[in-house]
């Protein structure tokens, strides 16, 4: 008898054992379950967006001293042409901001680690265009030289055996790397590379460099905020660059939801009037019908 109930208890244990099993594999809050005809039916979370993981932030990695298109301001705040952009777009998609300063010559790792979800920050297409999904180009740039209003330098050939400060892994690195380049390049004394624009007219201006290659809109945006003392060279080092927003190569998802927003931005005037207020309507390319 004893031995009976022993071999009764076992196999309720065994049982109890595999329903447990069973059970482990089970969805939790959020995922599809199915009911006792095999029929998929929701739970009572389907409907939240955090629990069925759609995303609800964007990320937008800048380079935080680039005025005006992405910079801290005086109250410490990320402010910038294109982080208004970037602000109306999530506004109009339901997305919340999230604005990621980066170090500029690290912006490829964090977009591929997923730290941010683009690169927005006067980014240059040229010469890129296949190393990331892009939007459609919408601001024209080009590559200028500033000098002290002082300095004696009028042409590019005025700076051969001059120091000249450029961003590290930026547009006028490359545009200086070229090879139509090559010549203006190798007359410099040398060709200092600075972590941002700040720190390269700061070295101007203790006289440690004597020009600066440069976006254009950065470059009027620095003399307007420093008072004068700088003038841009009337010849310019690279024309015709465009700028765009980066997305990791295969994320056309979220390319094509921002473009589209761009669209309806530009096609209401909602695109013009941010631009307008950052002193750059006049360099807008971006069409629509």
């Amino acid at each position: 008898m004893k031995k009976k109930l022993i071999g009764i208890l076992m196999s309720l244990a065994v049982v109890a054992s595999l329903t447990a099993c069973g059970n482990s594999d089970a969805p939790t809050t959020g995922d599809a379950q199915t009911n006792t005809e095999g029929e998929n039916i929701e739970s009572e979370d389907a409907d939240d967006p955090e629990a069925v993981g759609e995303k609800t932030t964007f990320t937008v990695g800048f380079d935080a001293s680039f005025p005006p298109y992405g910079y801290q301001d005086d109250n410490g705040e990320y402010v910038g042409f294109d982080l208004e952009l970037a602000q109306e777009v999530c506004d109009r998609l339901g997305y919340e901001l999230v604005k990621q300063p980066i170090s500029w010559d690290a912006k490829d790792m964090e977009l591929s680690s997923g730290t941010i979800d683009c690169i927005w920050n006067g980014f240059t297409m040229n010469g890129r265009e296949d190393d990331y999904c892009w939007t459609e180009p919408y601001l024209n740039n080009s590559q200028v030289f500033v000098v002290a209003e002082d300095s004696g330098i009028k042409t590019k050939a005025d700076l051969a055996g001059k120091t000249v400060a450029v961003q590290a892994d930026s547009s006028a690195l490359k545009a200086l790397e070229n090879e139509e380049t090559t010549d203006l390049k190798n007359s410099f004394a040398e060709l200092l590379q600075v972590p941002d624009y700040n720190t390269a007219f700061m070295n101007m201006e203790a006289g440690a460099v004597d020009a600066v290659a440069m976006d254009v809109g950065v470059a009027q945006y620095q003399i307007q905020t420093r008072n004068g003392g700088f003038v841009i060279l009337e010849e310019s080092l690279a024309d015709d660059e465009v700028y765009g927003i980066g997305f990791e190569i295969s994320n056309t998802a979220l390319r094509d939801q921002v473009q589209g927003t761009l669209d309806e931005m530009a096609a209401d005037g909602t695109f013009t009037e941010i631009a307008t207020k950052w002193g750059l309507e006049d360099s807008i390319i971006l069409e629509h019908e």
